[in-house]
């Protein structure tokens, strides 16, 4: 079994020992450290390395997550980072996928759907909230959107962190087919990766 090693950044104790004790019923999950400042955070990246970092988007006080997780990307930090916050806008969730983000929870996420994230994030995928994915396919089946029906589907799927072969499962078609979708789907959104394929859905929706 592979340990999977996690930064928890957060500015209030009770949520950051909360979240260690839940992954701590997880053999295979080793929370190495905790941050309560973006600041902070750099420094613990550094020095342990990190698979996972679970980061908040607001701090009480100094750098918040947004900036810390921009700087971690230019500093070509290898840490899939997970956001774990209150905060459910369209604005927050397209900042922080702009920022580095690789998926995207809500403080009241059920216990499986953040060890499914951790779990998802170690293997490069995008994983959102089950009310974020719930509004963003809402969003997706306006009849304005340039993308078609299926590709809508496929798209709301991402946000589960599915391969595509459990994409071609979930909806009865093969794997290739999955593929030949998801290039329609990012030559049309003009994005190379799923993570920015799903903050671009959510800018185009904020923008009309």
């Amino acid at each position: 079994m592979t340990t999977i090693t996690v930064l928890l950044v957060d500015d209030h104790l009770v949520v950051r020992s909360g979240l260690r004790a839940l992954l701590a019923t997880q053999p295979d999950f080793d929370v190495v450290a905790e941050a309560a400042s973006g600041e902070e955070a750099l420094g613990l990246v550094e020095h342990h390395s990190p698979d996972v970092v679970v980061m908040d988007l607001a701090m009480g006080a100094g750098m918040d997550g947004i900036e810390a997780m921009r700087q971690l990307r230019q500093r070509n930090s290898r840490q899939a980072i997970l956001v774990f916050t209150t905060y459910d806008s369209d604005a927050d969730i397209v900042r922080a996928v702009d920022a580095g983000a690789m998926g995207y929870l809500l403080k009241d996420a059920a216990p499986d759907e953040i060890f499914a994230a951790i779990r998802g994030a170690v293997q490069g995928k995008s994983v959102m909230s089950a009310p974020v994915a719930s509004r963003l396919f809402q969003q997706l089946r306006n009849p304005d959107e340039v993308l078609t029906p299926r590709e809508a589907e496929l798209l709301s799927l991402l946000t589960e962190g599915l391969s595509n072969r459990e994409l071609g499962q979930r909806l009865f078609i093969s794997e290739a087919t999955v593929k030949t979708h998801l290039a329609h789907i990012y030559a049309k959104l003009g994005v190379e990766t799923r993570a920015a394929a799903i903050a671009t859905a959510i800018r185009r929706e904020g923008m009309r």
